[in-house]
């Protein structure tokens, strides 16, 4: 055979022959690995995505408009899984993915030379959007091959441990994301990265997308599906027979929510809200925020394929569903030790100093602008902004109607001011003023303006992530080979698909925004966390009650 020729798997009187198992694992998670550091790269720099291409709003707005175009790309993920799901049960996986990998490594480009908004306007963050839904739509395609391919390699009594390898992929892509934006910033500096350096690790994306194009050429299609088309076992209607039947919709609402919704809330928990909660709210410097993450990464990453291994061993159910237990018990105080590693100060200063807001609740609103025109000029709106761009959490105590909102540092108070008719110049110089006076009396506090790097407990917070990123492991590891196990081979990859990307697309991909959401209505800088412990016990007890162990099932049937 030569190196151009596709490696085949042929099946003769119901066994492979002639597989390159090595082969078919690397090419697998190789194309999927570079898939999710173009999906990630985007949440990687939602800062400077927002600087970039959301500018003509306020700066708050600007970051909630930035995590929802990061969200977008999550929320078309169930529509990718349906339409490439579609074509991989009639098609083949090995053709569906190669056009997933395609769309995904084009629109990653294309973000790295889409001019900004300053340089065209409002068409930049439409084009932006645009792209990253072209992201979802791949990226809900290829998961869901790439898996089933590998599984449907897989010896009996290893597809835990061969489909571990893809789960590796999301980590390993978001950590080669990491790397490489930390290398060009330390290149080219922080000052030319923020203004054009940025880019450079979305056009990288292209030579990558080469490199995997040609390895995944080398393959042939799965030996199960070439099975199923020889023996006319196929499906015409694959999206009927995956969820217009009742036996076959129940497993999929069973494996969304009985193993994927839990799996992704912790996934993105350990890994992005870990990510964003470090740089955003405890305004950890960005450089040293990426290493400890990377380094948290790099140690964590074998166990994927441990625990993929152990799913072969005691089964894949026990595994996802102890991380998610283990997540939901200690989120609390996993980032409450967050806090007080990596900016001491903070923590010690929400101690011994806590903040008030004492307000009447008539005159404080949520503060989100969907269109950036919006001015919050009401006392309370104007002290609530103010102590959200200072990252500072407090708490909200209600006062009689007419009475003019106080911030309480401690024992200090400091009166807010009506901003609601004033002329505009006036308002804006004011708030400033007042901004400024607020800003002295919480440094008096001990409030600091960002976290000291010299004072970070280094080895501390990378043990906190390290823990956080092994539940994603206990999660993630098994869950490949629990979904493809749970389907039959003619619909396997619309119906197993769907449920992962529903569970990964929504109830994760919306996790920072939902959870950023409840900390900017409470004033508490964890209460975000709410979100992915409430679904992971849902998850668990779903779970326990109606997932069954399918280890040892026969996945040719």
């Amino acid at each position: 055979m030569s190196d151009n020729e596709p490696v085949a798997a042929q099946v003769r009187d119901g066994h492979v022959v002639g597989r390159n198992d090595k082969l078919v694992i690397t090419a697998a998670s190789v194309g999927t690995v570079i898939e999710w550091y173009d999906f990630y790269l985007y949440g990687s720099l939602a800062a400077i995505i927002t600087a970039q291409f959301f500018s003509g709003v306020n700066e708050t707005t600007g970051f909630i408009f930035a995590l929802m175009a990061f969200a977008a790309g999550f929320a078309v993920r169930p529509f990718g899984a349906i339409v490439f799901g579609r074509l991989g049960d009639l098609w083949g996986r090995k053709n569906t993915f190669l056009v997933t990998m395609l769309l995904m490594g084009i629109s990653t480009f294309v973000v790295g030379i889409l001019p900004s908004y300053a340089a065209i306007g409002i068409a930049a963050p439409a084009i932006l959007v645009l792209m990253r839904l072209i992201q979802g739509l791949a990226l809900g395609g290829e998961y869901g091959g790439a898996a089933t391919y590998v599984a449907e390699h897989a010896p009996p009594g290893k597809r835990g441990f061969y489909t571990s390898f893809i789960q590796i992929t999301a980590t390993v892509g978001l950590l080669l994301s990491l790397m490489v934006i930390l290398g060009v910033r330390t290149v080219v500096g922080e000052e030319a990265f923020a203004d054009w350096g940025w880019r450079i690790p979305f056009l990288v994306s292209i030579l990558l997308l080469g490199v995997s194009l040609w390895i995944r050429l080398k393959l042939a299609e799965s030996p199960a599906f070439q099975r199923m088309k020889a023996e006319g076992k196929g499906t015409k209607t694959p999206l009927k027979d995956s969820f217009g039947k009742w036996g076959n919709l129940k497993i999929v609402l069973i494996a969304l929510l009985g193993l994927a919704a839990g799996q992704a809330v912790v996934w993105y928990t350990g890994q992005f809200y870990a990510l964003f909660f470090l740089e955003r709210v405890l305004r950890v410097d960005a450089s040293l925020t990426n290493i400890l993450i990377a380094t948290a990464l790099l140690l964590a990453t074998p166990f994927f394929i441990f625990f993929g291994w152990l799913s072969d061993k005691i089964g894949r159910k026990p595994i996802i569903l102890a991380g998610c237990l283990l997540a939901a018990l200690t989120y609390f105080p996993l980032f409450q030790g967050l806090t007080w590693a990596a900016n001491p100060r903070l923590a010690e200063a929400s101690a011994t100093s806590p903040v008030t807001v004492y307000a009447d609740p008539a005159e404080c609103s949520l503060q989100f602008d969907l269109v950036g025109k919006a001015v919050f000029n009401t006392s309370c709106d104007i002290a609530k902004s103010q102590l959200a761009k200072a990252g500072v959490s407090y708490r909200t105590e209600d006062a009689p109607a007419g009475t003019l909102a106080q911030v309480r540092v401690g024992e200090t108070v400091v009166e807010s001011f009506r901003g609601d008719q004033m002329a505009t110049a006036d308002f804006t110089a004011a708030r400033k003023t007042w901004g400024d006076d607020l800003t002295g009396v919480l440094s008096a506090a001990g409030y600091p303006a960002k976290a000291d790097s010299a004072l970070v407990n280094k080895p501390a917070v990378v043990g906190i992530l390290f823990l956080l990123v092994l539940y994603v492991t206990m999660v993630y590891g098994p869950i490949a080979a629990a979904l493809v196990e749970m389907f039959p081979t003619n619909i396997r990859y619309t119906s197993m698909s769907l449920p992962y990307h529903i569970g990964n697309g929504w109830f994760g991909g919306f996790l920072p925004t939902t959870a950023f959401a409840i900390v900017a209505a409470t004033g508490n800088i964890y209460y975000g966390l709410w979100y992915p412990i409430a679904i992971a016990v849902l998850t668990f007890v779903v779970g326990i009650i109606w997932v069954k162990e399918t280890k040892n099932v026969d996945i040719n049937d």
